[in-house]
């Protein structure tokens, strides 16, 4: 009999260990299918809550922001591309890639959850983000990726086009915030344990076996 067991994944749509982690974890639920019943949530968090519509180019924003070289941010950023292409996703890392506001993607995954395709959408925007660098600022985009997750495109449109959620997200990210979240992406399981950063499967799953093996709180 499997256990029940509840995972809030912390993470934003325009972070790239956000992906690493992400895919870290589906493969470790897959390897625990036998022993818990995952019920997975996307906890909304803003790298660049101050980004203009018009966003900025990644290089250009990593460089200023954290005193590196472009040369030391494209050695990263390639690190991460070919992390991404070992787990089955694509990344191309383009010099010309813009970093964009997130928060009305995350107003259209809060609604998701409430229409049971959180996941579907979480990873229908994080392949439009970084695998084809559309904009998840731009309503359409958005439209687009909550059709290709299975949600109504007038539902969504109606989502994105109003302030519905907001004041949900607001919440939701001060919670996790005041918990102390203060870089993505972070795993609590079970409400409990905190796994910080992009882990590799193993290491989930390490995580998820040993508290599977507890007495259920």
């Amino acid at each position: 009999m499997t256990r029940p067991m509840r995972i809030d994944f912390v993470s934003d749509v325009s972070c790239p260990w956000c992906v690493i982690g992400l895919l870290g974890l589906e493969k470790a639920l897959e390897g625990t299918a036998d022993l818990i019943d995952a019920d997975l949530h996307f906890q909304p968090f803003e790298l660049n809550p101050d980004m203009p519509p018009e966003g900025r180019n990644v290089v250009d924003h990593l460089t200023e922001a954290y005193g590196a070289p472009p040369e030391e941010v494209a050695a990263n950023r390639s690190v991460i591309r070919d992390k991404a292409e070992a787990l089955g996703f694509t990344m191309p890392m383009s010099v010309e890639a813009r970093l964009y506001n997130t928060f009305d993607a995350h107003r259209l995954l809060y609604w998701a959850g409430l229409e049971a395709r959180q996941h579907m959408l979480k990873r229908a925007l994080l392949e439009a983000y970084h695998s084809r660098s559309e904009n998840p600022a731009d309503h359409d985009v958005l439209i687009a990726a909550a059709e290709e997750a299975g949600l109504n495109g007038e539902a969504a449109r109606a989502v994105v086009e109003s302030d519905q959620y907001a004041q949900e997200v607001r919440q939701a990210e001060y919670l996790w915030q005041s918990r102390g979240i203060t870089g993505v992406p972070a795993a609590i399981i079970d409400g409990r344990y905190l796994v910080s950063g992009a882990q590799p499967a193993e290491a989930y799953e390490e995580v998820i076996r040993q508290i599977a093996a507890q007495p259920q709180a």
